[in-house]
């Protein structure tokens, strides 16, 4: 632990830090992270990237964490604590700064909050700034970025939006709605973080962050909704407090009431850049609005199609399924059965579903469903396969169009029936010591409250046919097994 090139990294367990820490990886440089519970993380870093356990509210974990540092991240804030935010930021600040002085950093980087330096700032951005204060008061130079909203699947606001967007068609919305702000997409926030390690900035500079807009939460609520293809209606209203609007947040969205408080709080403050000095220290040109939501969405896409549910999801038993479990604002159903049967034998079986052979299950429920669709001006299933035992991507089979395929492994199918959203099915073979492992995984991703109602007014019906599906796959194969 004593490399002159390594860079510090702490809060890689949280959004920002554990994108930066793959941005950084992927640019081949040396990391330690500093983690309160490092077998939490060994699993995620890279062959090269190291794990030292350590806490700053603990100052006594910090100098062998720190030693041979060359920069640090500092990427930590306590805003879901459950006692006061304020006194524990300030806390972890001043040990990190101190211990960083003796350990002979030459820099710490340190992502804040936008706001005006006032009395009436809120205690979240206050916070914020302080500790970039408490960082600096150091002697280290310290490089301290001050963003807006971040827009990110997994940021704290963007989730908070898309839930109000997504399950709310109409919307009491709150002053704050309209206060001013200059979101900025994640992407280009990890630019910023990366420039900085090797920017000639002399002494302990405060960069103001912002994409190309200046926009309200409302404007943000507005075009997500028409990326999203929702119509939405907001209804202001003067009575709204930050607390009440934390608890309604709490009700309606993902995000705990006492964290949605503290972020409505700070909210309630303009977040806009006044200076321009980013802009001409960095050759960093950042999104506007709407291109940081449509790539929020098309990188989410990216994402989640690479992602194996078999790592994500831990299986209690054999068919064990989640039907409410929610991966961004998809649902996700996932259930796995043990196969007697070689994965070779269980895809030869998968290979051939749909079309003249059917679904191996409840075909008379997909015939319903092929005709209801047909009602609706969708294509039902008449399309059948044009090659009845092969799957190519590309291909289409009755409602279904073939995605991915990884012979005797893996196939996605993504749904073109009329749906209040956007449908997938698809298909994992793992080898196991006896037989296989055969996974299925429905993922949908609703289009508002019509979406999300579609979704568990069916569940019971995809249970009991997606489950009987699994198992007729699973015996059907068994059969041509030889014993």
């Amino acid at each position: 632990m004593n490399d002159p090139n390594v860079i510090l990294l702490t809060g890689a367990t949280g959004y920002v830090g554990g994108r930066l820490l793959d941005s950084l990886e992927q640019k081949g440089r040396r990391i330690r992270c500093l983690a309160r519970r490092p077998e939490h993380l060994r699993h995620r870093v890279g062959e090269t990237t190291e794990v030292a356990p350590g806490d700053v509210l603990d100052p006594g974990s910090l100098p062998e964490a720190l030693r041979g540092v060359r920069a640090a991240y500092y990427l930590i804030h306590s805003m879901g604590a459950s006692r006061a935010f304020e006194e524990r930021d300030r806390q972890g600040a001043r040990n990190f700064a101190a211990a960083a002085r003796a350990a002979g950093v030459e820099r710490i980087i340190y992502l804040g909050g936008l706001g005006g330096s006032d009395a009436r700032l809120s205690p979240h951005l206050r916070s914020r700034q302080e500790v970039g204060d408490l960082l600096r008061s150091s002697g280290v130079p310290v490089i301290e970025f001050r963003a807006s909203i971040i827009l990110g699947s997994g940021s704290l606001s963007f989730e908070m939006i898309r839930a109000l967007v997504e399950r709310l068609p109409v919307m009491v919305t709150p002053r704050w709605v309209s206060i001013p702000a200059q979101p900025i997409a994640i992407r280009d926030v990890l630019s910023y973080l990366v420039a900085a390690l090797d920017c000639d900035a002399q002494g302990s500079p405060i960069f103001q962050i912002g994409g190309a807009d200046r926009v309200s939460y409302g404007d943000i609520m507005t075009e997500y909704a028409r990326q999203r293809g929702l119509r939405r209606w907001m209804i202001p209203v003067p009575f709204l407090t930050p607390r009440l609007s934390g608890l309604w947040l709490g009700l309606v969205t993902p995000i705990y009431a006492r964290v949605g408080r503290s972020l409505i709080d700070g909210v309630r403050n303009p977040t806009v850049v006044t200076d321009d000095r980013a802009a001409r220290a960095f050759p960093i040109r950042p999104l506007g609005l709407r291109e940081a939501i449509a790539a929020t969405i098309r990188v989410e896409d990216e994402e989640f199609a690479v992602t194996r549910w078999s790592d994500a999801l831990a299986v209690a038993g054999p068919l064990a399924s989640w039907g409410g479990a929610r991966f961004g604002s998809r649902f996700v159903a996932s259930r796995a059965i043990q196969c007697a049967a070689s994965p070779g034998e269980v895809f030869a079986v998968l290979q051939r579903i749909g079309g003249k052979t059917g679904w191996y299950f409840g075909n008379w429920l997909w015939r319903l469903r092929g005709a209801l669709d047909l009602l609706v001006g969708g294509v039902g299933l008449r399309r059948g396969r044009s090659r009845p035992h092969e799957l190519r991507v590309g291909d289409t089979i009755d409602v279904w169009r073939i995605e991915a395929v990884t012979p005797g492994r893996f196939l996605r199918l993504a749904a073109e029936m009329k749906l209040p959203g956007r449908a997938w099915l698809q298909f994992e073979i793992d080898p196991a010591e006896e037989g296989c492992m055969l996974r299925q995984t429905a993922i949908f991703d609703p289009v508002g409250l019509g979406g999300q109602l579609y979704w568990y007014g069916l569940l019971p019906v995809h249970e009991v046919v997606f489950r009987g599906m699994l198992r007729s796959i699973a015996s059907r194969a068994a059969r041509h097994h030889p014993r």
